[in-house]
């Protein structure tokens, strides 16, 4: 168990389409990062850039055992840190927006994007995920995950019992819209007692410009990453600071119930 895990959003500037580049870009900014780093957090569909076109969404999902997470498994043994983000996955005859977290080990978890962004004609192209988002544990953490537009949902992300200590958000998300981004992140930290990362990536294409504006916020809201470079923000959590508050300030105990499925 570690009271402290060392967190990196790094912000990808992704070449559409291009896994092999982007695999490589995303293990030489792994690479760039003091040892020690526990977590490294990777935009939404980090080797392809958001695509919402069906049939090139079709032609660029994998499976599991495919291309990306073989190669993502590959870096977080090397390095020994877990890496976490998202990629276009093919599941029998289905395509999702699936996140995933890869501890060293090789252990892994998933969760497909459950609202789809049908504003762009996401969901077009992907089924959308049923399964609530998933709890685990990772040197004496627990952590969840969601994808981009799930954070405008907070019954979707409800910490009920506080069973998460992290959230991490892996994001596509536009500068048009990086205020409300931000505190919406803000938000779900305060209204959840945890910590949230919120990985966003840099460049452009066809839905917008894109300044990284990843964050990562502590369970009272405040802004706790910081800008290692133009394409890293980093953060220490303290796990004896959030138990400390929870029990100074125990508003879960007050939470509201919701049935998400």
């Amino acid at each position: 168990m570690s009271d402290i895990l060392k967190t990196a959003a790094l912000q990808l500037d992704i070449i559409q389409g291009d896994k092999s580049g982007n695999i490589a870009e995303a293990e030489n900014l792994i690479k760039s990062l003091p040892e020690g780093y526990d977590i490294a957090v990777l935009p939404e569909m980090f080797t392809t850039g958001f695509i919402c076109d069906p049939v090139m969404a079709a032609s660029l999902a994998e499976s599991n055992d495919g291309m990306t997470l073989t190669a993502i498994k590959k870096i977080a043994a090397g390095y020994k840190i877990a890496i976490c983000g998202s990629f276009i996955a093919r599941d029998n005859d289905a395509v999702y927006n699936r996140a995933f977290f890869i501890e060293p080990s090789g252990d892994t978890y998933f969760y497909d994007k459950h609202h789809l962004f049908s504003i762009s004609g996401e969901d077009n192209a992907y089924r959308r995920g049923d399964s609530p988002i998933p709890r685990f544990r990772y040197r004496g953490w627990n952590i969840a995950m969601a994808v981009c537009f799930d954070v405008r949902f907070p019954a979707w992300l409800r910490n009920n019992d506080g069973a998460y200590d992290l959230l991490i958000i892996m994001a596509n998300w536009p500068d048009s819209r990086a205020y409300a981004w931000k505190h919406l992140l803000i938000a779900r930290a305060i209204e959840n007692q945890a910590y949230v990362i919120g990985c966003n990536r840099t460049g452009e294409d066809s839905y917008g410009k894109y300044s990284g504006s990843s964050v990562i916020v502590d369970a009272k809201g405040r802004l706790i990453g910081e800008e290692q470079n133009d394409k890293t923000i980093a953060a220490s959590l303290s796990k004896e600071s959030l138990v400390s508050f929870r029990t100074k300030f125990p508003v879960l105990q007050e939470s509201d119930r919701f049935d998400i499925i």
